[in-house]
């Protein structure tokens, strides 16, 4: 049989739904014949109750063996009519005084049966027949040799042969109700499910219309019922990331086909022209030379994109540790200051900071930023650096002053390969450099923004503060 977990959602609520209405039947109709029982029990008793409570009050005035005869014979004539009610009476030595056609019971066992029950009903087995009892043994107003008040045994019993025929006829029906109820009800739930599951055949359908090309279809969440609509939104906000997803890819291929398209062009060029006719080796020399130029420039954006991907896909894992940002900032001064002195540019930090962070990684971040600011700021202008202890966060601020950035182009300069215009355009870089930094400032859990007005940018990096406090001496 095929398991469970692998049934249709059809088939399985069916199933289910069918156990649990018939387990419902069952119980149902178990209550009913244990009450129709009952009922059948207590009519019993109620006859044989009714008679024991006659006899015994009749025998209460017996008070001579010629009483007892004319009561025997007042008995006799009460039980006309009574159809499957046998009585019989006992004296004490256990010898039939009184019985009615059909009481074949031995008096032994009906003495004992008194004897035991001591008033209350059971069932009697005779001759393939089945006897509802009440056997007692009652006493007369006669008093014995020994002067003791003496008892008879009487017995009541009827037949319940026919409450058993009646059981069996009721029991068959209900059982082949509880049959048919069940084989209606797997009907009518397979049609109710497959009509309640329509929605996520809708769902399906609709489904199979997104494709790579198109990702901007959407599922129709109002026209669900609400325990599918959050499914629906579910699957729509997937579908709002996967084509978010898909167009920074298409961007991206974009923008590597044209970054790497000028490089090689440029190399395949040069390289034919050189090859076209001999030349000396001087030639040679200044040609590759060239051309190692563009293959460094290729292999930086090669590896840039390499750890953009990494960190696109969490891979990029920060090895902690407790870092002095002046202390780098200053170092990276020194890496800096050549490159800004050939521009009159001074450099100015103020401030300290504590952060625990990715040494190199937090390094190449910020210098990313100084680098940018190097490349266009005016010339003799100053850069500031700026370093806060804020009561949430560690900030670092990276001032300059030059071209500034459009207002519309704020949010899209962190973005791979952008250029806000041409007075920005990046000679010498991979043009990965500020993607990289705000890469590097979220697997840390933080974030960048950027600011440009009145002929300054601001480039500002935000790093959650330390759980517990930092000294310089943990650096």
């Amino acid at each position: 049989m095929q398991p469970l977990s692998r049934m249709s959602l059809t088939r399985r609520l069916t199933l289910m739904f069918v156990a649990a209405t018939t387990t419902v039947l069952l119980l149902l109709g178990f209550v009913v014949a244990r009450s129709v029982e009952q009922h059948f029990e207590d009519l019993d008793m109620m006859v044989l109750s009714g008679k024991m409570e006659l006899i015994q009050q009749g025998l209460a005035g017996v008070k001579s063996t010629d009483e007892l005869t004319a009561f025997t014979h007042q008995l006799a004539r009460s039980l006309v009519g009574h159809h499957g009610l046998e009585v019989m009476m006992l004296d004490t030595d256990h010898a039939v005084m009184f019985a009615t056609s059909h009481a074949n019971f031995l008096p032994s066992q009906v003495a004992n049966l008194a004897t035991q029950t001591s008033g209350q009903p059971a069932l009697w087995q005779q001759g393939g027949q089945t006897f509802r009892v009440l056997a007692a043994q009652l006493p007369t107003a006669t008093l014995g040799g020994t002067g003791q008040v003496t008892k008879l045994v009487v017995l009541t019993a009827t037949d319940t042969g026919h409450h058993q025929t009646y059981m069996r006829g009721f029991l068959h029906t209900l059982w082949l109700f509880v049959a048919c109820a069940a084989a209606g009800m797997a009907l009518l739930g397979w049609a109710l499910v497959r009509r309640g599951l329509a929605p996520l055949h809708a769902i399906r359908a609709q489904a199979q219309v997104v494709t790579a090309q198109q990702l901007s279809h959407r599922l129709p969440v109002h026209s669900m019922p609400v325990e599918l609509a959050q499914l629906a939104q579910t699957l729509n906000d997937m579908l709002a990331r996967l084509e978010e997803a898909f167009a920074r890819l298409s961007d991206f291929s974009s923008d590597i086909a044209h970054e790497l398209r000028t490089p090689v062009s440029n190399l395949m060029t040069q390289t034919q022209v050189v090859l076209s006719h001999p030349r000396d080796a001087a030639e040679y020399k200044t040609t590759l030379e060239s051309n190692a130029e563009e293959l460094d420039r290729m292999a930086r954006m090669i590896a840039d994109m390499l750890l953009l991907a990494k960190a696109d896909n969490g891979l990029v894992l920060p090895n902690r540790e407790t870092v002095d940002l002046a202390d780098e900032t200053r170092a990276l001064f020194d890496f800096y200051e050549a490159l800004a002195a050939d521009k009159g540019l001074q450099l100015f930090l103020e401030g300290n900071a504590l952060v625990l962070a990715d040494r190199l990684m937090l390094r190449r971040a910020i210098g990313n930023l100084l680098s940018n600011a190097v490349r266009h700021a005016t010339p003799g202008s100053c850069i500031f650096v700026n370093l806060a202890d804020l009561p949430d966060a560690v900030s670092l601020s990276i001032e300059n002053t030059g071209d500034l950035i459009p207002p519309e182009y704020l949010d899209r300069v962190f973005d791979r390969f952008f250029r806000a215009d041409s007075a920005r355009q990046r000679s010498d870089g991979t043009g990965l450099g500020l993607a990289i930094a705000k890469s590097i400032v979220t697997a840390h859990g933080g974030n960048i923004g950027a600011s440009s007005s009145e002929s300054l940018t601001r480039f500002t990096i935000m790093l959650p503060r330390p759980a517990k406090p930092l000294f310089a001496s943990d650096v």
